[in-house]
């Protein structure tokens, strides 16, 4: 037998260890013609990418790439680029080992370590997802307040009925859930693409941005911003969720059709990350353009909103900031709620009704940011959107690690595993997002210090 042939026989016997399916109403329903050109192929394939990219232009990176423009101008534009370089990395390895294998990152992490860590696991997971919540509630919290004038706290309670947004989107088919992400990420792009052209930044300094400066370590205000920038950026949900929703496709479960189906993930995620990296740029650009040299102090999304217009000299600017932040906010309730259900199933097996899922996932994250609010107001929901982050922070090593392995692994990926190179550069990736993970943490509890 050859160790190609051994290796597939492996890795399909380790397939057959569990005869759960990852999220199984919607697994291999999204039809992929079998005799067509390359462009048919590829919007067949298209979406997932989308649903991974919203994660990266969640709220709670907002106010941390405004304040880095406002304070440094362009120069931490290199931060994004090589924040969503490790991005487009860790997602490739994700959605390869869902195709590959037919197993989400969570199923495969219990099948690895036994139910009582996978339970531990399941919690820090769980812990994660409600981070993200959370940062999705405040962020359309502060967009109804913004747009309408809602009292914060009522603004939070409205966010909970969204649930009924999802169950619409869920009765129509995961394909319509893809296209409201692609509408709302499409909404977000050209907000901040107009809001950009009218700030009018200085092009030669924007793009000299993207070339990593020594000050960026020497100066600790600019090594903190850096810090956040690059610590909120990989969210350890869209590993769990993009390892599962490739599996919607129908490709076929075999070693050309898993080769064809990799090929397609990779463009449709990469250029969907592009996307995101674009839109992050914008922020911070904008941050920079608008306040940088001004003597203004933005630090908060709010600030940001009230300043713009009379910064920019166009009423509708500050209108058009909060709408695209009302659609961030919108974006990651569904990612949000089918991560939580592949994370339950995967780990502790436990099906769930999807409304109910998200109703639970959402008035956990309801409670604290309206004991915040009532206590401390607006002021309160920065540092609890802050406090957001840092659990994302502490829980990244936990997917990012089993990931890495998995791939790399050849009894479990034949010769879908990684090669050298890659596996260089995904533990490279690795070391640095838990270094930086761990001290931002650190620095936060020690010092107090906020982003």
């Amino acid at each position: 037998m050859s160790a190609g042939v051994q290796q597939t026989t492996e890795n399909q016997g380790w397939l057959r260890s569990s005869s759960s399916i990852s999220l199984e109403e919607v697994n291999n329903s999204v039809k992929i013609p079998s005799k067509s050109g390359f462009w048919r192929k590829f919007f067949a394939f298209a979406g997932p990418g989308s649903l991974v990219a919203v994660g990266y232009v969640d709220p709670g990176n907002w106010a941390t790439s405004i304040a880095g423009g406002a304070r440094f101008g362009y120069a931490l534009l290199s931060v994004i680029l090589i924040s969503n370089l490790i991005a487009m990395l860790l997602q490739a390895l994700s959605a390869k080992l869902g195709i590959v294998t037919g197993r989400d990152l969570a199923q495969a992490t219990r099948d690895a370590v036994g139910k009582k860590t996978a339970v531990f696991l399941w919690i820090l997971t769980e812990l994660a997802i409600v981070a993200t919540d959370l940062a999705e509630v405040i962020g359309s919290a502060i967009a109804l307040n913004l747009l309408f004038g809602i009292p914060l706290i009522l603004g939070i309670t409205i966010t909970t009925l969204d649930v009924l947004l999802l169950l619409l989107l869920q009765k129509k088919g995961f394909r319509i859930i893809e296209s409201f992400i692609i509408v709302l990420m499409i909404t977000i792009f050209a907000v901040f693409a107009f809001e950009v052209i009218i700030s009018k930044p200085e092009v030669s300094a924007l793009l000299g941005g993207y070339v990593p400066k020594f000050e960026m370590v020497t100066n600790p205000e600019m090594l903190f911003i850096s810090l956040g920038i690059l610590g909120a950026t990989v969210m350890p949900h869209n590993l769990y969720l993009h390892s599962s929703i490739v599996q919607t496709r129908q490709y076929q479960r075999n070693t050309e059709g898993r080769r064809e189906a990799l090929k397609y993930s990779f463009i449709d995620s990469n250029l969907s990350l592009i996307f995101a990296f674009f839109i992050n740029s914008a922020i911070l650009i904008l941050g920079a353009a608008a306040f940088h040299g001004t003597g203004l102090e933005v630090t908060e999304i709010e600030g940001a909103y009230e300043l713009l217009s009379p910064t920019l000299g166009v009423g509708i600017a500050s209108t058009l900031f909060a709408v695209a932040l009302l659609a961030s906010g919108q974006n990651s309730t569904i990612t949000g709620t089918l991560t939580g259900q592949i994370v339950m199933e995967g780990f502790v097996k436990l099906r769930m009704t999807p409304w109910l899922r998200r109703l639970i996932t959402r008035l956990i994250a309801v409670v604290p940011a309206l004991i915040v609010t009532w206590i401390a107001g607006s002021k309160g929901t920065g540092e609890l959107l802050l406090w957001s982050q840092v659990v994302l922070s502490l829980q990244l090593p936990f997917a990012v690690v089993p990931l890495v392995l998995f791939t790399s692994d050849k009894r479990k990926m034949g010769e879908f595993a990684n090669p050298l190179w890659v596996k260089t550069l995904a533990w490279l990736s690795t070391g640095v997002i838990i270094a930086l993970n761990v001290f931002l943490v650190l620095y936060i509890i020690i010092t107090g210090h906020e982003l």
